[in-house]
């Protein structure tokens, strides 16, 4: 390992001061506390002058200004400078380190781990710009079968959703699902975390409500297509299907974690669950985000949009770091109790989590649709697609909890609502003639019948 005594300092500072290009590329990493005291004004000094006049200042300037004698390294080559920014950058990554823990001390005796290790990991990500993106003319096509063949969408499991987002969803992206109590969201989830399992992609679903025995069994029932109440009756004939689809599944990892989680307990989990499984993880589901916490103690649980942004970003953070699938869900407020349309200001605790998230998408249903066999989705927010705006409808079978593409022929939510609306209009005309003026009660549904409907045709038009 590289000694960084006085004479190597003094040897960075040399190349720092030898060329322009050099200073510009190691600027955003040097800071003056990396270096011994004798050096720290000398570095100080350096960086103000090339933010404030984008140029290196001469030696002269240098050494009036920190009263420090520098001389540049007169003759180096590109190999050099290789060397230079490989031990450099190396250099201020460990001296990160050792401030971070040095400073870690307080927070350890006052048990804020979470601090820590966000110290950490900063320090520990100290390094030089080295991925210059992509040059955008230089060879399309290559470019676009990369994004086709390895870095494409995922499917979902159903077809009509993955038509609205060019194929379904992208690792390293956040998505959530919306919706009221009772919508249905655990449901959805656990139907998409078996989607994914069964597609071969090793998934681990983590409920924060639900016990680790009530989503098996919801699962046991989805797969065996017994109803939840028979279940337990067919308990050897479920146990052969379940081991039967399992076989060439990617793994299922189901898992119960205490409300008011961080990403960080999260993240622990899933390192521990590799470690001791050896199973690559590729997608993460947690139901849901309401009810974690963000990793910093420091924040209001009462101020939801603080509290939710933090969370939103930290889940997105870690769904690139590990490059996994990651989904989530969120309650919808008591604005949207009344309405079959959803907007952002429908989503509990206000745009902070949508900012953050690449993909929203409301859960539609009530007692009528769920009786009927119907779940719809309605895209609020895609950011790889033209989705936004459009709705599909999926198919619920209520007896085995199932949540199916729709069979071809069948309505969709739309054409239900409105037929029932106008059968409604119908079956009140009919008796508004046998109703005397008086029953003001009768005329008043009727006329909010006849707006409903009005308001309804306005939306779709």
């Amino acid at each position: 390992m590289m000694n960084y005594n006085e004479d190597m300092q003094e040897l960075f500072l040399r190349f720092m001061v030898s060329d322009n290009d050099i200073i510009a590329r190691v600027n955003s990493i040097v800071q003056p506390y990396m270096f011994d005291r004798q050096f720290r004004n000398a570095v100080s000094f350096i960086k103000e002058h090339v933010q404030e006049y984008n140029s290196m200042p001469t030696i002269e300037q240098i050494e009036a200004s920190a009263d420090i004698k520098l001389e540049k390294v007169e003759e180096f080559n590109a190999r050099h400078v290789e060397w230079f920014m490989d031990e450099f950058e190396t250099f201020c990554r460990h001296k990160a380190l050792e401030k971070a823990i040095l400073d870690s001390t307080d927070l350890l005796e006052s048990k804020d781990y979470g601090t820590v290790e966000v110290k950490i990991k900063e320090a520990s990500q100290i390094g030089l710009v080295k991925d210059l993106g992509l040059d955008y003319y230089d060879n399309p096509k290559e470019r676009l079968e990369w994004i086709k063949n390895q870095a494409g969408a995922i499917s979902t499991g159903w077809q009509a959703m993955d038509r609205k987002l060019y194929g379904g969803l992208n690792r390293g992206e956040l998505t959530f699902f919306a919706g009221g109590s009772g919508a249905g969201k655990s449901l959805f989830l656990q139907n998409l975390a078996l989607n994914w399992s069964q597609s071969g992609l090793n998934t681990v679903l983590i409920s924060l409500e639900l016990s680790e025995q009530l989503c098996s069994m919801r699962l046991d029932s989805m797969i065996s297509g017994y109803g939840t109440s028979e279940v337990m009756k067919n308990i050897d004939d479920v146990d052969l299907k379940v081991r039967t689809k399992g076989k060439g599944a990617g793994k299922l990892r189901v898992k119960q974690l205490t409300n008011g989680v961080t990403s960080n307990d999260i993240q622990a989990f899933l390192r521990e669950y590799e470690i001791q499984s050896g199973v690559q993880v590729d997608a993460v589901i947690i139901d849901y985000l309401d009810l974690m916490m963000p990793v910093s103690n420091k924040v209001n649980p009462g101020d939801l949009f603080i509290k939710d942004k933090y969370v939103s970003e930290e889940l997105r953070n870690l769904a690139v770091e590990w490059n996994v699938l990651m989904v989530t869900a969120s309650q919808l407020n008591r604005g949207a109790v009344e309405e079959i349309e959803f907007d952002h200001h429908h989503i509990a605790g206000g745009i902070s989590k949508i900012q953050t998230a690449d993909n929203v998408i409301g859960i539609f249903t009530s007692n009528a649709m769920r009786e009927r066999g119907r779940y719809q989705l309605q895209f609020m927010k895609t950011r790889s697609s033209s989705g936004v705006g459009t709705k599909i409808d999926l198919k619920f079978v209520p007896e085995t909890l199932r949540i199916e593409d729709l069979d071809e022929g069948d309505e969709d939510t739309d054409t239900m609502v409105a037929g029932s609306l106008i059968n409604s209009l119908k079956r009140s005309s009919s008796i508004k003639d046998e109703i005397s003026p008086d029953h003001t009660e009768e005329s008043g549904d009727i006329i909010a019948q006849g707006s409903m409907l009005k308001d309804f045709l306005k939306k779709k038009s």
